[in-house]
């Protein structure tokens, strides 16, 4: 069977997530390494995922207009630029974790790296998970790594000295390689220092008493299952970080969905045009074969990244995703034009009315309320 380009990218880049997981679980495992395959881990996601959306993710000169050639094959985008076209938003947890690791894989000493493996171990966490939802997201639950993936066997920690040599480790960081961390949090807010996304911290609690046949080596705690009091000793715990958390998360029925109006809504705050319903986005997941018509034989035959087909009410519903799509597509007036054919509706602005007692200075403007 032939696959796709892009398919062939995405097994490069699981086969480096493996090995980048196995050098952080082995005792004997380099840190350097870890860093470096999951840079390319990361990498090649991005570039599939480019390659599928059929985005250009090489270099052009500036001038000439052209794709920057070296050795005969086009430039393609480094890390940190494809973070930043999958990421527009300089303060999102994933592409801050993912960035600090891209700045410390410049800078690792190697004599420090089981300290420093030690201090970031829960950024390191989060950038693993990271990339497994990312790569779920995109292309579907049958590339997912968590089939091939193990909790791993410590030792450390589970002793009051275990936990002083763990801290005493993190102190003996150089003050170069500690500074880069510190320097880089500071302009992070405290709510992105504290997204599980950003820094994936876990709280290991032994388990005791009778054991069932049900029970598995690892059991999830939901804060909200808790009494007031129990949870009140959970959340102050992790706050000190004494003990090590972790959440499980429970999926629910049409979560961060949106309806068309929702869509449009969203689009329309990122551009200077309108973006309708019945003109704009129906010809859009028309063309770009997102789901099916109304009526269809097959309601689930949709492309699964951008569109869900609900069947307790009987309609299509869309992810954040195909809100970002749509940006990507025609989210500027030239974007538009090219692929509709026309010109957009730019969003009107009409005279201030006057108040009495206050007259409007001439000219003076306001946007104009749209209708429904």
């Amino acid at each position: 069977m032939a696959y796709a380009r892009w398919h062939h990218i995405l097994t490069e880049s699981q086969r480096h997530a493996l090995k980048a997981v196995d050098e952080w679980n082995c005792s004997t495992g380099d840190y350097s390494d870890f860093l470096t395959h999951m840079h390319k881990a990361w990498h090649y996601l991005l570039h599939a995922e480019f390659h599928r959306e059929k985005i250009d993710y090489h270099y052009r000169d500036p001038k000439a207009g052209q794709h920057v050639v070296i050795d005969g094959e086009p430039k393609a985008w480094d890390l940190e630029r494809c973070l930043r076209e999958r990421y527009p938003n300089s303060g999102d947890p994933v592409r801050l974790n993912a960035e600090l690791f891209v700045a410390l894989r410049n800078k690792v000493e190697h004599r420090y790296e089981h300290n420093l493996k030690i201090a970031t171990g829960g950024k390191a966490q989060a950038l693993v998970m990271n990339y497994e939802q990312e790569m779920v997201e995109h292309f579907g639950s049958k590339y997912s790594l968590a089939d091939r993936l193990r909790f791993p066997i410590s030792l450390q920690a589970l002793t009051a000295d275990g936990r002083e040599q763990l801290k005493a480790a993190a102190r003996k960081l150089p003050k170069q390689t500690r500074d880069l961390v510190a320097k880089f949090e500071a302009a992070i807010g405290p709510d992105v220092l504290d997204d599980l996304k950003y820094d994936y911290r876990v709280r290991l609690v032994p388990i005791v008493g009778s054991k069932t046949e049900a029970d598995l080596a690892i059991d999830f705690v939901k804060l909200d299952e808790l009494t007031e009091e129990e949870r009140k000793v959970m959340v102050e715990a992790g706050r000190r970080g004494t003990v090590i958390v972790r959440d499980r998360q429970v999926e629910v029925a049409d979560k961060a969905k949106l309806r068309p109006k929702e869509v449009c809504a969203a689009v329309e705050e990122q551009l200077p045009f309108e973006f309708s319903v019945y003109r704009e986005h129906l010809e859009m997941w028309q063309r770009l074969g997102v789901r099916p018509a109304k009526g269809s034989a097959k309601p689930y035959d949709t492309d699964a990244r951008y569109c869900v087909y609900s069947a307790a009410f009987d309609c299509y519903l869309y992810t954040p995703a195909w809100v970002e799509k749509i940006v990507r597509e025609v989210g500027t007036p030239e974007k538009y034009q090219a692929f509709f054919g026309k010109e957009p509706c730019m969003k009107k602005v009409v005279p201030l009315p006057k108040q009495a007692g206050s007259p409007t200075e001439e000219g003076e403007l306001h946007p104009q309320s749209k209708s429904a």
